[in-house]
């Protein structure tokens, strides 16, 4: 009985030396859980490049309309995926300006609110346009991503002066030399009106428009929610 008393004791002394001990005494896996990133982090200035998945006109677009695209290239750092390609991503609309009918040109701002990753995962962002590589026609305006039709002084001259032309032809044909000088004249000031008269361009995105996103903030992600690379 001593004997079977005294191997109990030892085996019990042994495995209390091999079980490793938190700070109150009890024992903790070998593996240790913390030795696995919990969280990562998608860095403020990250650029992410886009595919419009609808058109967008400011003819029609009104302030809170969503937006929605897609990325098309997979965002990588450290050798982790941190936004792959295929996921979505919405925004609304923030502002929206038609072009003047004597000036100033059409506008629109946009701000990207949600990543969807192809699992579900879905995460809140801080983000906006910073360039619109497949839009003719347009250019950046500001910090914060507006985007705005580019100016036609150059169509409002060709417009004048296609008028002003026409009537010359219509003077010379009817009155002869000062006809068609006078023709010239009131078809000139007729297309300078036209011109006044008539809105400027719209601001016109189609759907698969490639624009390129911009996160303002860092974006906390969660480790264990992200998709594995196949």
């Amino acid at each position: 009985m001593r004997c079977v008393f005294t191997l109990l004791l030892l085996s019990t002394l042994m495995f209390a030396q091999a079980a490793p001990a938190t700070r109150d005494g009890a024992s903790t896996p070998v593996a240790s859980a913390a030795a696995r990133p919990v969280e990562t982090v998608i860095p403020s200035g990250t650029k992410v490049p886009l595919s419009l998945k609808q058109a967008i006109s400011t003819k029609s677009a009104k302030e809170g309309d969503a937006v929605y695209c897609e990325t098309t290239f997979p965002v990588v750092q450290d050798g982790r995926m941190l936004i792959p390609a295929g996921t979505y991503v919405q925004g609304k609309i923030t502002h929206v300006q038609r072009a003047g009918r004597v000036k100033g040109r059409a506008e629109v701002l946009m701000h990207f609110t949600t990543l969807i990753y192809p699992n579900g995962y879905t995460v809140m962002l801080p983000a906006s346009v910073d360039n619109i590589p497949g839009a003719d026609k347009t250019s950046m305006k500001g910090t914060e991503g507006t985007i705005r039709q580019d100016g036609q002084k150059g169509q409002d001259a060709a417009q004048i002066a296609e008028t002003g032309a026409t009537g010359a032809m219509i003077g010379g044909v009817t009155g002869g030399g000062k006809g068609a000088l006078a023709g010239a004249a009131t078809g000139g000031a007729v297309g300078t009106a036209i011109a006044l008269l008539t809105r400027g361009n719209d601001v016109k995105l189609d759907n698969g428009t490639s624009l390129e996103m911009i996160i303002q903030r860092p974006v906390v992600l969660e480790a264990s929610r992200l998709p594995v690379p196949k």
